[in-house]
């Protein structure tokens, strides 16, 4: 019978994941679990503990299916000398007992994972089981179990398979000994620690959280409807469908309080605002059959988006937002915005590419900013487009304000021109760049999925205008004058400006609510196949 006694502290599970206010605080750890225990030795325990490389070989051989995570176990101990790292002078640690409950915790992280021989590990921490394993097999399992928890939470995907599926943001680099060593001085780092996740993540948390409690209490309910004589509901109607409506802003935050009325007035109204603001929908009050399509799609898909969107945050480097300033595009909600000293300085809509020419999600330097621009037709649309028009009017470069030049076609500067008045430059092997557009009526639809993949953005000059407040050389009424369409200037950046182009369904604003939006590439169920299909989550 194995000599183990319980922790001496029994407290409720809700304060395992009690909130920090501050991450250097270092605060006792407790926790209940009728699983788990301080796994601790009598007076006479001997700790007889060898690891060696050798050993850390043996163990492999003996658990094949923990292979993959050998080389960061193997680099683990030798940064930390090959002593234990998981037994103190006599008992398994109380970190690695947290560091357990944790790795049971996984699903609250939006993860689907198991890890191999989770039953052996789960006998270590499990009073009832009276035949111990081998010390070393107690020690390397633990530091499997760490490995297979940090690369699930925070690392994710692998750098190389991220660029098979298009994303090529900036990918953080983590070291597995770094992290431990400051989650053991200070705990609380495993329940948030911004300098490892990003900061969106923990946001998503909580509102995977509250969407699962929603589900959990069958609170999201079908919105009963005739579809095939449904019409658009308007303020001032009345009907079960109004009833049922206003119960489900009320259930999702967008409504402070549920009146049961069955009339849409203006309370009501307001509720249709903020959720319509929240899907990217077109503000106004009226309620079409298709939003109410949208409203009874099963919780569960909002609650996967969520999970795919907190993998994505995986990926960021956690400091990202920290930049002085950056730019940053998400293209599902059709937004940009430009982040100064840590504050919006502006907010634009804009429009990105179709499916057939979609926009790369990527990164680069925004060096220069170049007004009234021409525009060098790529030599695609000049073969797929351009030379039918030409062969059917001869007149056609000159009726567009386009000229040839040395074998290609430019359009000339000027208010028709396709980049508008201004176009903003970050070099890269894409040839995208953010730029104005002429066509400002393509920003009145809700999918805005035109372009040939460049970036529209329909506050440029307002953007060109914020990143140069504050250089004397350009001044308002240089910069007005440059973007008269008389000819190209080019403004070189004292200072370049990161620009980010991301890809997130689901974004969380500075207020705890969240925005939905339409994966209008299809790239969710490609991540979801990658994530959550039964070889996937067997092979973490």
């Amino acid at each position: 019978m194995r000599n183990f006694t319980s922790l001496s502290v029994i407290i409720t599970v809700s304060f395992l994941m009690f909130s920090f206010e501050s991450s250097a605080k270092k605060i006792p750890l407790k926790y209940k679990t009728t699983e788990s225990k301080s796994v601790s030795f009598d007076k006479n325990y001997v700790l007889n503990l060898a690891v060696t490389e050798g050993a850390i070989n043996d163990f492999y051989k003996k658990y094949p299916k923990l292979k993959k995570y050998q080389n960061d176990v193997l680099d683990l101990y030798k940064k930390k000398e090959f002593k234990s790292i998981w037994y103190d002078d006599k008992s398994v640690s109380e970190f690695g007992s947290l560091l357990y409950h944790k790795v049971k915790q996984l699903n609250e992280q939006g993860i689907k994972a198991t890890m191999p021989y989770r039953d052996l590990i789960d006998d270590v921490f499990n009073e009832n089981v009276t035949e111990d394993l081998p010390q070393i097999d107690t020690e390397l399992l633990l530091s499997n179990m760490y490995v297979f928890y940090a690369s699930n939470v925070y690392s994710g995907v692998d750098p190389a398979t991220l660029k098979k599926i298009g994303w090529f943001l900036p990918t953080k680099t983590i070291s597995y000994t770094k992290i431990l060593d400051s989650l053991m001085v200070d705990p609380a780092r495993l329940n948030k620690d911004e300098n490892l996740l990003y900061g969106q993540y923990y946001k998503l948390k909580a509102v995977l959280k509250r969407y699962r409690t929603i589900e959990k209490n069958n609170q999201w309910k079908k919105i009963e409807i005739d579809s095939a004589n449904y019409k658009d509901l308007k303020p001032f109607d009345s009907g079960v469908a109004v009833k049922q409506i206003r119960e489900r802003l009320f259930v999702v935050g967008d409504l402070a309080q549920d009146s049961k009325r069955d009339v849409y007035d203006e309370e009501m109204m307001a509720g249709v605002l903020k959720y319509k603001k929240r899907y990217g929908l077109k503000l106004n009050y009226t309620i079409t059959k298709e939003h109410v399509d949208q409203m009874n799609e099963p919780i569960g898909k909002r609650i996967k988006t969520i999970m795919l969107n907190m993998e994505r945050c995986r990926w960021i480097p956690a400091n990202l937002a920290q930049a002085n300033e950056y730019i940053m595009v998400n293209i599902p909600s059709f937004k940009l915005v430009y982040v100064k000293n840590g504050k919006y300085d502006l907010v634009s809509e804009v429009f990105v590419g179709t499916r057939m020419t979609e926009t790369v999600i990527f990164s680069g330097m925004m060096d220069r900013i170049v007004f009234s621009p021409y525009w060098y037709v790529p030599q695609s649309i000049i073969k797929n487009e351009l030379k039918s028009k030409m062969a059917e009017d001869k007149n056609y470069l000159a009726d567009h304000n386009m000229e040839w030049n040395g074998g290609n076609v430019r359009q000339k500067p000027g208010p028709k021109n396709s980049l508008g008045l201004v176009k903003f430059m970050f070099p890269n092997p894409n040839d995208i760049y953010l730029h104005d557009t002429p066509a400002k009526s393509l920003f009145e639809f809700e999918k805005r999925i035109f372009s040939h993949g460049c970036i529209n953005v329909k506050e440029a000059k307002n953007l060109a205008l914020e990143i140069l407040k504050d250089d004397p050389d350009w001044p308002v009424d240089k910069i007005n004058q440059a973007m008269s369409g008389e000819k190209e200037t080019t403004c070189k950046l004292k200072n370049k400006i990161p620009i980010y182009i991301g890809y997130f369904t689901a974004w969380v604003n500075d207020d705890g609510e969240i925005g939905f939006y339409p994966d209008v590439y299809d790239r969710d169920p490609q991540l979801d196949k990658l994530l959550y299909s039964s070889d996937s989550v067997a092979a973490k």
